[in-house]
């Protein structure tokens, strides 16, 4: 219900534009504040929540990787502010590195995206992004979280701006003992505390009324003891330092828009198998990425879009061959609104690289209003993954030759949206092939090859409802269900740890200071083994919560997350915790 396919540009200024101008003919959704703050401040626990997508969660707070749509982690690609920030390492985004109060806002963007996004974008793209706004505010916003297990969380956020000036600023503090216990065993989470820091630092500075500065920056720093599971113990631990940053100039007029992007990634992690020892693994790699955009409004209804990108990544470490890569691409991007019922777009995208053999990618889609309360769209779309550097130069297997995953899928939307509702219907198919898995090679050495073809299909359904009922009452509902098969066109196959079915729902209901809210998650069984003999069974998590306005400027909230004290695990012999308690605080000034 908080789509938006508009962007004010005197009021509010984003950095990724291709979202909110070429996104018609997907399915977009967009979390609002009240999700956001009523959630875990880690991204799976927003997302595992509030969409369809399938988080594969090695234990609360350890490495996190999503399935959407039936596809791998490596197969959905993360957005910050336009750029794209999956790992050049091992080609995902670990979503419990990922804190949400660092973000005003997380949109959902289903199916292919590479002709836009590049790499990765093939079940999916999450975005985050920092919108300035250029008007007088000035705001501080603090929440203190205490739960079980000793989980401490602090997110402080500055929002100041005039009409020439807009400022954010946000760190979020995490930490936990997080020794919670294995339900129907006397064994505990052992070894599996955790504390992380994350800052962001968003400037913007309009010169005049056609030309603004913009500098985003954000810094993770986390320390992890990697839990064991119910039959092995771990003495391991884990730590990361990321970084990005990107300065940005655009310059506007009644017919284009030019923009210049720098961007400088980092990522680095050292891992000890023994906590208590010196020795450790290391992997690092450095991103420059250089972006040229323009837009020009050719008539009223036609835009069209250029963008050139060069990205030049350098990746070493401890069991990794120094090396870098070059990529240069070209996109072209076309919105035309035929009549006042009907628009299509058209992507295109190129890349070069001496690395490998990059394909052609494309888009094209269609957006129909039927009626003034129902649309249908329509989208194909050619998309890939390009390999990472660990699949690349690995020194004990590394594959120079592989070749990028690549996918061809087809999207079918049905939109209908009243005055308190909106409901989605949307039916997919993706057929992918040469697919990286790594296999031992005929000396026993364990090498990333390009074998698989895999076919996803299934439907995806999505209910938005908000109503005042009388004076004062406020009801709001949401659901998504998806129903995903993802098979190995070899062997007839679903995917290891990819449910048939999933369903989340959540209700909220406001009547002045007080809110009640709750929220439901039913997962389907999964396979654990490549034959399916082997499966995690299905489960139900249920929270509930009540947050209540004891001060002009405060709220104070609590919580109790699987209240049914559900025994569930998300990956074999990795519990996840039972029945568990969150204290809050919100402090608006």
């Amino acid at each position: 219900m908080a789509q938006n396919d508009t962007i004010v540009l005197n009021e509010v200024i984003v950095s990724d534009t291709q979202l909110k101008k070429f996104s018609n003919t997907k399915y977009v959704s967009k979390l609002n504040d009240s999700i956001i703050s009523r959630s875990n401040t880690s991204l799976t626990s927003l997302l595992n929540y509030n969409s369809t997508i399938y988080f594969k969660e090695n234990g609360l707070g350890m490495v996190s990787s999503p399935s959407f749509r039936g596809t791998t982690a490596q197969q959905t690609a993360v957005i910050w502010n336009g750029i794209n920030i999956n790992s050049q390492l091992n080609g995902l985004t670990d979503f419990n590195t990922i804190n949400n109060g660092n973000y005003n806002e997380v949109t959902i963007r289903a199916g292919g995206g590479s002709a836009i996004y590049g790499s990765s974008a093939i079940g999916g793209s999450i975005h985050l992004s920092n919108a300035l706004k250029f008007e007088k505010e000035f705001s501080n916003a603090l929440q203190i979280r205490y739960g079980s297990f000793n989980t401490l969380s602090v997110n402080y956020a500055l929002n100041a701006s005039t009409e020439r000036l807009s400022s954010q600023f946000s760190i979020v503090r995490n930490n936990s003992d997080n020794d919670y216990k294995y339900l129907n065993t006397n064994q505990k989470n052992q070894n599996g505390q955790f504390e992380n820091t994350s800052a962001n630092l968003s400037l913007g500075y309009k010169i005049n009324p056609k030309n603004y500065l913009k500098f985003y920056s954000q810094v993770f720093d986390g320390l992890r003891h990697f839990s064991g599971t119910l039959a092995a113990a771990s003495k391991s631990k884990y730590e990361d330092w990321n970084t990005r940053s990107l300065l940005e100039y655009a310059n506007f007029t009644s017919k284009t828009t030019s923009n210049i992007r720098l961007a400088f990634l980092t990522e680095s992690y050292k891992y000890f198998e023994d906590k208590n020892e010196v020795f450790f693994n290391y992997g690092k790699s450095e991103t420059t990425i250089a972006k040229y955009d323009f837009s020009y409004q050719i008539t009223d209804k036609i835009t069209l879009n250029s963008l050139f990108d060069y990205t030049h990544t350098k990746g070493f470490g401890s069991d990794l061959k120094t090396t870098s890569r070059d990529i240069f691409s070209g996109i072209l991007l076309m919105k035309h609104q035929l009549t006042s019922d009907f628009l299509y777009e058209i992507n295109l995208r190129k890349e070069i690289t001496s690395n490998y053999q990059s394909p052609y990618l494309f888009s094209f889609g269609t957006n129909y209003s039927l009626a003034k309360y129902y649309k249908i769209k329509m989208n194909v779309s050619k998309n890939f993954r390009i390999p990472t550097f660990n699949d690349l130069y690995w020194q004990q297997g590394g594959n120079p030759d592989l070749n990028p995953e690549s996918a061809l899928q087809f999207d079918v939307i049905n939109e209908i949206t009243t005055k308190n509702l909106v409901f989605t219907l949307t039916g997919f198919y993706n057929k992918i092939k040469d697919m990286i898995s790594w296999k031992p090679n005929s000396n026993g050495l364990w090498q990333p090859i390009n074998t698989n073809r895999v076919n996803t299909y299934g439907i995806e359904t999505s209910l938005g409802y908000n109503k005042r009922l009388f004076h004062h009452h406020v009801v709001k509902l949401n659901l998504n269900y998806g129903y995903t098969i993802s098979e190995n066109q070899d062997t007839g196959k679903q995917l290891i740890y990819v449910p048939q079915h999933k369903l989340t729902s959540s209700v909220a209901y406001n009547y002045r200071k007080l809110t009640v809210f709750g929220s439901h998650l039913f997962n389907g069984a999964v396979f654990t083994s490549l034959d399916n003999y082997y499966r995690l069974k299905e489960y139900n998590v249920v929270n509930l919560g009540i947050e209540y306005q004891i001060l002009k400027y405060c709220r104070m909230g609590f919580q109790v997350q699987n209240l049914a004290n559900e025994n569930y695990q998300a990956v074999i012999q990795r519990p996840l915790p039972g029945r568990n308690y969150i204290l809050n605080f919100n402090f608006n000034l």
